[in-house]
């Protein structure tokens, strides 16, 4: 399958918007299917959850979701390269994408150097090393799995460089931590033939003290990341913004909160801003999680 067809396929099955979430990777396996089968449910178009160095092995993980599920499509995002032979990992979506065809979306990623480099790997050359990467994948995308072996492929991208490299070897970006300005410039960036999706967080309540502290607990350990900070430079945000666990100005620009009208609102201006599909992140516990995505689909899903 051509990458046309493949971002085409995924436009398709997928919808505007989604779910990521990044509790999944300490929920039990339980909790985990209930929250696949409810996000389905609801009729999000594709459940995604991330990989977090020394957390639960990713593509174990999908095949958990997958599992659980008839019809939704799930992202991991990022699988990170440092940490798997490029053949391993293009084998590792071949296979769920054998077993499961048309659910399941790779992004892979560099994640942030200082969790590579304090897991005794070596984080250097992330453009380099992502392109030949991909390109080792690309040999390895016939070997060892019947039938179709190319499942989508994407790029965890923020800066410009990597968002190149999405363009050039990948379907597309996926974005994480972001504003909506930020998918406008992934969008120019990688063109309209090839797929932007990103992340969302999400506080359903109108409390303004107690949904901004809840976005403040989420956003002080992104915040220590500098390709992150780095990242939100490009568009204004200094070191005023930072301190605390951001400025009220920052918090609002990554974390959608308010009712569902807001919430549906930030969806609007990521897809304005040329986005494919926006993932919503709910934050809280498992069951907090679902409570908001329930709420949130009549308004986020049309229904």
């Amino acid at each position: 399958m051509s990458t046309a067809d493949r971002v085409t396929t995924v436009r398709e099955r997928i919808g505007p918007v989604g779910v990521w979430l990044g509790v999944l990777r300490t929920t039990g396996a339980c909790a985990s299917r209930y929250a696949a089968q409810r996000v389905e449910e609801l009729g999000y178009g594709s459940l995604w959850t991330g990989e977090r160095l020394g957390g639960k092995e990713p593509f174990a993980g999908a095949a958990v979701l997958l599992a659980a599920t008839s019809r939704i499509v799930t992202g991991i995002g990022i699988a990170n390269i440092w940490t798997r032979h490029p053949t391993v990992m293009q084998q590792g979506a071949a296979t769920l994408h054998a077993a499961w065809p048309d659910r399941i979306v790779l992004a892979v990623g560099v994640g942030n150097a200082a969790a590579v480099n304090g897991s005794g790997l070596v984080y250097e050359k992330p453009l380099d090393h992502m392109s030949r990467y991909l390109a080792e994948m690309d040999l390895a995308s016939g070997e060892g799995v019947g039938g179709e072996t190319t499942p989508p492929r994407m790029v965890g991208g923020l800066r410009t460089g990597m968002l190149r490299v999405a363009r050039d070897q990948s379907d597309g970006a996926h974005t994480f931590f972001v504003p909506p300005a930020h998918t406008e410039r992934a969008r120019a960036v990688v063109g309209p033939d090839r797929l932007v999706i990103p992340e969302q967080a999400v506080v359903l309540s109108t409390d303004a003290a107690w949904a901004r502290g809840v976005a403040r607990e989420h956003l002080s350990f992104f915040l220590r990341l500098p390709n992150l900070a780095d990242n939100l430079r490009a568009f204004g945000y200094g070191d005023e913004d930072f301190a605390d666990g951001g400025s009220d100005r920052l918090v609002d620009a990554l974390v959608a909160w308010g009712d569902e009208s807001a919430v549906a609102r930030r969806v609007g201006e990521h897809l304005d801003a040329g986005a494919d599909h926006v993932l919503l992140q709910p934050l809280g516990d498992v069951g907090d999680v679902v409570t908001q995505l329930d709420r949130l689909a009549p308004a986020v899903l049309g229904g």
